[in-house]
């Protein structure tokens, strides 16, 4: 069982219900293009989670037959379950902040420069999977099953999923001992005060015992110090990995290659320019120049409804109780990042865009009508194949007739830039 097929559901109806009151009330919370990037980047990391799941179930299952303890799935063994969790998850999380490996493997989430719901779905491809291999093989060994784990692992991240709102002022007494909106959002501030701080998913008093802690005061400015700038989720997920691997590579010594992995953040080879020591690091909501980008004409109305029809699509891959092979479930995830990809090309008109757009719709119906006959949950003539077909052609047709245009103009918009 994926629980992150029953979890998902949730997520998307707080994330559609906030988006709603925010449209309502014209609160200016919600940027569209960074709300398709977070939508995207969290499609992406479901299908990664399928990995993970195979990870979990077969190296936890081995270090579960080592174990002689064994902890019966009870109401108070799943509380003790949660708070053990939790503690150990404060200091991956710290870590994440702390080393390099572990910033690259976090630093996806952090990208942002907005703060809504949509920002908890803006979800690492790496980091689940370090949590698994460096921290939760412990609530293993102790006795917890390997399931009861995988599914507390999703519990604990749908309780931190709220915590990304701004809809929710400070909380009196309750952040005493819980973590709060207020304690996230200085949590994913770059103003000098807030950064590398209120690492807590659940509880707060680990910040508050561990002297991590600050309260929410100046307003909060997000990001990251060095932003993407970029609606590529691939990019996203994988600039400080390529910043890493190019330092790395550029080291003149030998064993600086290897060390700048596991050196604290802000650690760069001898030899290369170092960052300044005694510098103010972070900046505040008016030094802030956030990223924008101009999309392709006729683009917003198109990517909601593929957005849509990105996360039906979703739900069938990650769905475990559906016959699917693991070889139909990598078909279909490539299928999904071909999809993402696109979507961040349409919102920075790239020339590319409107190609890679036709070539992943054609592979997406091509691969589910083709799964779905080999798998015998549809016949070649059903209607279900008829309205993949007709939803495709209808993408295809609309890419081709009324966003075409937009790439010439956004050519010749470059070419004139270029000039001048």
């Amino acid at each position: 069982m994926n629980v992150y097929t029953y979890i998902t559901p949730i997520v998307l109806l707080l994330l559609i219900a906030e988006i709603i009151y925010s449209v309502r009330v014209k609160n200016g919370i919600y940027k569209f293009q960074d709300t398709v990037t977070n939508l995207g980047t969290g499609i992406g990391n479901q299908c990664i989670n399928l990995a993970v799941v195979v990870f979990v179930y077969k190296w936890y299952g081995f270090l579960y037959e080592l174990t002689p303890f064994r902890i019966e799935v009870t109401w108070y063994s799943l509380i003790f379950l949660l708070l053990l969790q939790d503690f150990i998850f404060y200091w991956f999380h710290r870590l994440g902040h702390s080393i390099n490996i572990f910033w690259a493997a976090h630093m996806a989430h952090h990208s942002s420069e907005e703060m809504n719901l949509s920002v908890g779905i803006r979800a690492s491809f790496t980091q689940r999977l370090f949590q698994f291999v460096f921290f939760d093989w412990i609530l293993v060994v102790v006795g917890f099953s390997p399931d009861t784990v995988y599914a507390m692992a999703a519990v604990h991240l749908l309780i931190a999923y709220w915590h990304h709102t701004r809809l929710i002022d400070k909380m009196g007494w309750f952040e005493r001992i819980f973590v709060t909106p207020s304690h996230h959002r200085v949590h994913h501030g770059v103003n000098p005060q807030y950064i590398d701080k209120n690492y807590s998913e659940f509880l707060i008093i680990w910040d508050k015992i561990f002297g991590s802690f600050e309260p929410e005061v100046e307003e909060v400015c997000y990001g990251v110090t060095h932003p993407p700038r970029t609606w590529n989720p691939i990019t996203v997920n994988f600039q400080f990995w390529k910043q890493l691997w190019d330092d790395a590579v550029a080291a003149p010594h030998f064993i600086d290659k290897f060390k700048i992995w596991f050196m604290p953040t802000g650690w760069r080879p001898r030899g290369l320019e170092q960052y300044e020591k005694n510098g103010r690091i972070g900046y505040t909501k008016s030094e802030q120049i956030k990223y924008e980008s101009n999309p392709l004409k006729n683009a917003t109305w198109y990517l909601i409804i593929q957005v849509i029809i990105g996360n039906l699509f979703l739900a069938l891959v990650i769905n475990l109780n559906l016959p699917l092979e693991p070889s139909h479930r990598i078909v279909l995830s490539i299928g999904v990042f071909l999809m993402i990809i696109a979507w961040g090309g349409i919102m920075e008109s790239k020339p590319w865009a409107l190609s890679l757009e036709i070539s992943r719709i054609l592979f997406m119906a091509i691969s589910l009508i083709y799964v779905l006959h080999a798998t015998g949950l549809s016949p070649l003539d059903s209607w279900y194949n008829i309205l993949i077909g007709l939803a495709a052609g209808t993408s295809i047709m609309y890419v081709s007739y009324y966003m075409k245009g937009s790439v010439l103009a956004a050519n010749e918009m470059e070419l004139t830039r270029l000039e001048v």
